[in-house]
Order: structure tokens, then sequence, then C-alpha cells
């Protein structure tokens, strides 16, 4: 019933910038924490950025000054965007949503409840 499509992703050179957009249907996002993860080539998911129902924001220390995420409850659609992109930002990032009402944001990916299918983002150098 939920689903969240990720889309933005794409190749760009190192410093260049590219802004991931997350549109959810099925329910209203509004209240809930959202959080962006990325997956390296062979690594694990990490966690990138959330924000919570309030705005609040947290940040992973290898993106922060970098990246920024926002939301924009009237399109229901969570957005990152990402400067100054470093070959190492290169992955597969994912949106995600907690199931809990006014929630806090995690950086566990075991915390979400719903995620979208992932976008590819590759620097170059």
């Amino acid at each position: 019933q939920v689903q969240l499509v990720e889309s933005g992703g794409g190749l760009v050179q190192a410093g260049g910038s590219l802004s991931l957009s997350c549109a959810a249907s099925g329910r209203t996002l509004s209240r809930y924490a959202m959080g962006w993860f990325r997956r390296a080539p062979g690594k694990e998911r990490d966690f990138v950025a959330g924000i919570k129902w309030t705005g609040s924001t947290s940040y992973s220390d290898l993106v922060k000054g970098r990246f920024t995420i926002s939301r924009d409850n009237a399109k229901n659609t969570v957005y990152l965007q990402m400067n100054s992109l470093k070959p190492e930002d290169t992955a597969v990032y994912y949106c995600a949503a907690k199931d809990s009402l006014y929630s806090g944001i995690s950086s566990t990916p075991t915390a979400y409840a719903y995620w979208g299918q992932g976008t590819q983002v590759t620097v170059s150098s």
C-alpha cells in the first residue's frame, strides 16, 4: 500500500551536484520520520541523512556540510540535495520511512518500515 520511489540519480563528475527525490504514495508522510541511506559497491547499507516530522535533521559525518535533506509535505516528497560530490559518494541511494507517528530519526535501517527501490549515483574522478 505504501510505495516510495526515488529518482534523480545519475552520473556526475567530482565536485558536481545532484538532487534526489523520494515520492510517496499510499500514505501521507508529514508526521513520520524519513531517512536516506546508501549502499556503496561491496558494502552494506549506511545512514546518510534523516528528517523528523518537525523538520529537524541529522546527517552522517561523511556528508555533513555537503548534503541537505528536506521535505515538501504538500507534495508528499522528501529530497536529498547533494553538493560537492566525491567519488566515494558513489552508491545506490534509498529513501525510507518509519511507521510510527511523531517518531524520531534513526540511523539503523531496521528502524524503517518502508523502502524505495533505490537510485544509482555515480561520481567520476
